[in-house]
């Protein structure tokens, strides 16, 4: 491979953020493709009000992506900002009302979010996966006496918080119409090197990309070298209980055709190495586990050993795969 890295990463929150974290210590060519589903919180207020792309995870990705010079340090961190009170600013991030004035004025995300990189210093991109929100949609058990009746969830949060089993998800455009890709995302994964998938929410953050069709098309066309990072944990109302093997199998079951390369998970968290490894040959990819949980905080990845983690996938380096 010659000259720099291109990287993509595709996710929401804070998981999207590790990865974008880890990746700047490999290359500064890193491009954040973003879900745009989200209902909920400052970013739920501006969609509803204003017609906008949810901001939020838009910001925490242009955050994770700002230069360390002293400006991108203090843009970054005003971003982040959130206003207290209990007025009508109350909770908004400063970064979501920015982005959300750009938008009135360029009227194109794309742009918005090119200004955005420039202002914070990014040496990458960031792109919506689409350039309208999306509404999002799972069929939920578990919710009513019989635990296989099937019950419809709609919204992003709704999901998030549901206390039955999510079986599958699905996404929507304004009036239920099929979500359009933002081209350059597509083309962003098309063009790449290495393309990430993970961590995150699972059925809310990282599974919604293969949602859209133009851009789980360019997934499964892409000669990139395609990398799963799974979560340390299963996270309350969407995974709960499951396996590390289990979330390979539901983003199989939302993506037949998808082959993946490797598969690289926390050696801590996977209690059946063996299990996972089969899961992972599944999809046509081995399996890399190595320590990369952030000590001090419980269910976080830590940047740079998971840095180290993908260099060494990268390099397939023997050592480091079991």
């Amino acid at each position: 491979m010659s000259g720099e890295l291109r990287a993509v990463a595709l996710g929401g929150g804070h998981g999207l953020q590790a990865t974008l974290s880890a990746l700047r210590q490999i290359t500064t060519d890193v491009t954040a493709v973003v879900t745009v589903a989200d209902d909920g919180g400052s970013s739920g207020r501006l969609r509803r009000e204003l017609g906008m792309l949810p901001p939020g995870d838009l910001r925490k990705a242009l955050a994770a992506l700002s230069d360390g010079d002293p400006d991108g340090k203090l843009w970054s961190t005003v971003f982040e900002h959130r206003f207290g009170g209990s007025g009508a600013l109350a909770g908004h991030a400063v970064g979501n009302l920015v982005l959300a004035g750009l938008l009135e004025v360029l009227d194109d995300p794309v742009q918005v979010l090119d200004h955005a990189c420039r202002l914070l210093g990014v040496q990458g991109r960031v792109l919506p996966m689409s350039t309208e929100p999306l509404d999002m949609s799972a069929d939920v058990v578990g919710l009513d006496a019989d635990p296989d009746a099937v019950r419809t969830i709609r919204g992003q949060v709704a999901i998030a918080s549901t206390p039955g089993r999510v079986k599958q998800v699905s996404l929507q455009a304004n009036g239920g119409t099929r979500p359009a890709a933002c081209p350059e995302a597509v083309e962003a994964v098309l063009s790449a090197d290495l393309v990430l998938l993970g961590p995150g929410s699972w059925f809310t953050s990282v599974l919604p990309h293969l949602l859209v069709p133009e851009l789980h098309e360019a997934l499964v066309r892409t000669s990139a070298r395609r990398f799963v990072v799974l979560n340390l944990v299963p996270q309350p109302g969407e995974t709960a209980g499951f396996s590390p093997e289990q979330h390979l199998d539901v983003l199989s079951q939302h993506a037949p055709r998808l082959r993946v390369d490797a598969v690289l998970a926390d050696a801590n968290s996977v209690p059946t190495p063996d299990r996972l490894r089969a899961a992972a040959t599944e999809l046509g990819a081995r399996t890399l586990l190595d320590e990369i949980a952030a000590p001090a905080v419980p269910g976080r990845h830590d940047p740079e050993a998971l840095a180290a983690c993908l260099r060494a996938a990268l390099e397939r380096r023997t050592d480091r795969w079991r």
